[in-house]
């Protein structure tokens, strides 16, 4: 006589390895994010990457700021090295490197354009008087416009624009003197040969 013996098998189900997986979950995105947070720390904010460093400079007509009836625009220092530092009275820092651009300035090495940022021109014009003119142009950019079209986060910003009118370098935050020696100056010197 045989015997026949049925046996039922129950799937056996493991749940165990999806709590696992979302325990994981969080400590990996924050692991993540400490790393990111890590990178971003070691970066230098005032050299934020411009689109416009290798580019044309923008084109503008723009009044002086002492004598209205006349302008400027970039197409009047072609074939010339050029700083562009773009300032306002009511800027702090740029007082602070105010010293650091007059004494670039007497040095003659390039022309200093200063491009009057959101403005009021009497202002402008006593704040130069008391701390005196490192600029031997400046166009008057009451509005803000010509600011906005070269990407300028806040004063004071500095360009460096070459003689075909490609901007080279741009400075967001006060020149320093370390910054003059070791990056504006050697770049002026390179593309006036």
């Amino acid at each position: 006589m045989t015997t026949t013996t049925t046996t039922t098998t129950t799937p056996v189900t493991t749940s165990a390895p999806i709590p696992r997986v979302r325990a994981w979950l969080p400590i990996g995105i924050f692991a993540a994010l400490v790393v990111l947070l890590a990178v971003g720390l070691t970066l230098n904010p005032r050299e934020v990457p411009s689109p416009l460093v290798g580019k044309p400079a923008p084109h503008f007509r723009l009044p002086l700021l002492n004598d209205p009836q006349r302008a400027f625009a970039p197409e009047d220092m072609a074939g010339k090295v050029w700083l562009f530092n773009v300032w306002a009275s009511w800027c702090v820092t740029c007082r602070d490197e105010h010293a650091v651009l007059s004494e670039f300035a007497k040095s003659g090495v390039v022309p200093v354009v200063g491009l009057d940022y959101k403005d009021k021109r009497d202002e402008a014009s006593q704040y130069l008087t008391k701390l005196g003119n490192p600029y031997q142009i400046i166009p008057y950019d009451g509005e803000g416009r010509v600011g906005i079209d070269y990407g300028v986060y806040g004063t004071p910003e500095t360009y460096v624009i070459d003689k075909q009118g490609v901007i080279r370098y741009k400075r967001i935050g006060p020149l320093t003197p370390e910054i003059m020696r070791e990056k504006i100056i050697p770049l002026v010197h390179e593309l006036n040969r």
